[in-house]
């Protein structure tokens, strides 16, 4: 067996942990952020320049990466870690979001997802069996089951099919997996309904998977719901396996998901908001396309020292974004991934130190949206 996990420091006020998850001979230490790397790169971004933020892991998409290039060609060239150039761990999502939430879907049944393809107009059928060997044959080192998620919006009986056939698929992805050097997490689905999700938590934490996650949130369901399936169902999974909330977030709704005890995040808002003028300080957001920065020399953090801080000031990088120059986003974003891995950085040494619960109070007093 070669995917291990064990916790190295719990905090002893909150559910807060530091632990060690092992896949092969890759090591990170959570609670971990997972910059988005959707197509094999996280946009804007070398796989050095991400290391040096602090990350250690990415977070791609099966589903994009099927399509193009294809699993042969990523085979050719090496496998998902040659691909790109990147040594250090990587998550596959198994496309479920995806495939509901971009294509126009023929058919889902229990066998699996028909779908057309939005790039060729092609049509793919989608099985768990197929999402695995996919996973798999890529040479991913976390691959995700595959779910169906169901939009906030949907009725009782919508969510209740999407969690009867999200149970399926995952004993079929467990039965289909072959690579012990590969790991596998399920994923828990109920949208906002409590009793769906405790279900769904029961189902799911009876199957041996490597780790499980929380699915199918930061949807567009309330804050408050959101932090309150987050709370509730952080009780009914295992101790012994790392604990993965999916698709979240900002720093405040992070911290307190870290209070919860979950282990693994992943967002694209790092580079989303670098991409738009917006930068992530201690103080929240800071919008460069504002005039009050055009003549501001200060770096966009006091104390940063991603490339964009130690070298240029506001007023510099909000000029490249009224020219369009292609650095404007570039450094902004490097700044934001900077930013969440020096978050984390203080997350995990404030739990070892058992001091976690006073640098959340302290950051979420300075800290505003």
């Amino acid at each position: 067996m070669t995917v291990g996990f064990r916790v190295i420091s719990e905090d002893k006020k909150t559910s807060a942990r530091v632990s060690e998850l092992r896949v092969g001979d890759k090591v990170i230490t959570t609670p971990a952020f997972m910059p988005v790397g959707t197509q094999a790169s996280v946009k804007g971004q070398t796989p050095a320049e991400v290391k040096e933020a602090g990350h250690k892991i990415i977070c791609m998409n099966a589903y994009h990466l099927m399509l193009r290039p294809g699993v042969n060609t990523i085979k050719m060239l090496g496998g998902l870690h040659l691909f790109m150039g990147w040594g250090g761990m990587i998550l596959t999502d198994s496309g479920g979001f995806q495939v509901y939430s971009m294509a126009p879907i023929s058919e889902i049944t229990e066998e699996g997802v028909k779908f057309t393809s939005h790039i060729d107009g092609g049509e793919v059928f989608l099985t768990p069996e197929l999402s695995v060997r996919v996973q798999e044959e890529m040479g991913t080192d976390i691959a995700m089951s595959l779910d169906v998620c169901p939009a906030y919006t949907e009725n009782r009986s919508e969510i209740e099919r999407a969690c009867e056939l999200t149970h399926g698929w995952a004993e079929r992805c467990l039965a289909t997996k072959s690579n012990d050097s590969m790991a596998l997490f399920g994923i828990i689905q109920g949208g906002v309904l409590m009793d769906l999700r405790e279900q769904s938590a029961n189902v799911i934490t009876s199957m041996d998977f490597d780790g499980y996650a929380l699915g199918g949130l930061s949807v567009g369901e309330p804050l408050d719901r959101r932090m309150e399936v987050a709370d509730a169902m952080s009780a009914h999974l295992p101790a012994d396996k790392p604990r993965y909330i999916m698709g979240v977030g900002f720093p405040d709704e992070i911290l307190r998901f870290v209070s919860m005890g979950y282990d693994l995040f992943d967002c694209v808002l790092p580079t989303r908001c670098g991409r738009n003028a917006l930068a992530f300080t201690r103080k929240g957001l800071l919008n460069l396309r504002k005039s009050e920065y055009r003549y501001d020399t200060l770096p966009i953090e006091d104390d940063c020292k991603c490339p964009a801080c130690s070298n240029f000031s506001r007023g510099y990088i909000a000029h490249l974004f009224r020219a369009g120059e292609m650095l404007a986003p570039r450094l902004t974003s490097l700044h934001n991934l900077y930013h969440y891995g020096w978050l984390f950085d203080r997350i995990r040494d404030s739990i070892c130190k058992n001091n976690f619960l006073n640098f959340r109070d302290e950051f979420l007093r300075n800290y505003k949206r």
